[in-house]
C-alpha cells in the first residue's frame, strides 16, 4: 500500500490508485493538462466507471481535487506523496575527478539512498572517477554525497571548481598566499590554484560491492 499525508493524518491508498495519481501528475507535467477519465480508463486498461470510483476515493481523501462538468480537471493536491520524490532519493548529476580534474556534466539520473543516507540539507552525489583520494577511502567508483556548499574549512573534502571550469575532488587547505587541493595518493601532485569555487563538501562515501 501507498501513503499519502494529511496534516497528522497517514492515508492508505492502493497501488491502483497511485498509478492514478502518477498518470494524473505525469500527464499534467508533460501535457500541462490533465488527462481526460477515459484517456485513464484506456491507458490502464480499465473501465471508465472503474476510473470514477478511484477518483472519487482520492477525491474524499484529500489526494485530487476535481470541477464538475469540466473534463480536464483533475488536479494533484499537495497531500499526495509519491515514491519517487522522497527526500532521500538524490540526484546523480555527473562524475567527478579524483585523478586529473574533469568537467562535471549534468546527467538526468537518481540514486536512491533512503537505506542508506538521509539528510534535510541541500545535497547531490557525484560518482567518482580515479584513485588519488584512495588514502581516505575514496575509490575509483564509489559514490561521495555532497553538501552544497561555497566554503570550506582546511582538511574538508571538497567538489572545487578551477579557473579553467574543470571539477575536482581533494581536501582543501588555504595557505598564505595560495590555495592546495591535497590528493591522498602519493602518486598524484597537489593542485596550486589562487582561487577556486567550492561547490560542495563531501559528506558521505557510498561503495557498491
Amino acid at each position: 500500500m501507498a501513503t499519502a499525508r494529511r496534516g497528522n493524518a497517514t492515508r492508505q491508498i492502493t497501488p491502483r490508485q497511485l498509478e492514478i495519481l502518477t498518470r494524473i501528475r505525469d500527464h499534467q507535467r508533460s501535457h500541462g493538462y490533465s488527462p481526460t477519465m477515459q484517456e485513464l480508463a484506456d491507458a490502464l486498461g480499465i473501465s471508465k466507471v472503474t476510473v470514477f470510483e478511484h477518483v472519487d476515493t482520492l477525491v474524499r481523501k484529500g489526494l485530487l481535487r476535481r470541477s464538475a462538468h469540466r473534463a480536464r480537471s483533475l488536479e494533484v493536491t499537495g497531500a499526495a506523496q509519491f515514491p519517487d520524490e522522497r527526500p532521500t532519493l538524490l540526484p546523480l548529476v555527473g562524475r567527478i575527478a579524483a585523478g586529473l580534474p574533469l568537467e562535471a556534466v549534468e546527467n538526468p539520473e537518481t540514486l536512491d539512498l533512503e537505506e542508506v543516507f538521509a539528510s534535510n540539507a541541500d545535497t547531490f552525489v557525484l560518482r567518482v572517477r580515479g584513485d588519488s583520494m584512495i588514502d581516505e577511502q575514496i575509490r575509483d567508483g564509489d559514490y561521495v554525497v555532497v553538501e552544497r556548499r561555497n566554503t570550506a574549512r582546511n582538511g574538508d573534502t571538497v567538489v572545487a571548481l578551477l579557473p579553467d571550469g574543470e571539477a575536482t575532488l581533494k581536501t582543501f587547505y588555504r595557505e598564505k598566499d595560495r590555495i592546495r587541493l591535497q590528493p591522498a595518493n602519493d602518486a598524484f601532485e597537489p593542485i596550486y590554484a589562487d582561487r577556486v569555487d567550492i561547490q560542495g563538501i563531501v559528506i558521505g562515501v557510498i561503495r557498491r560491492l
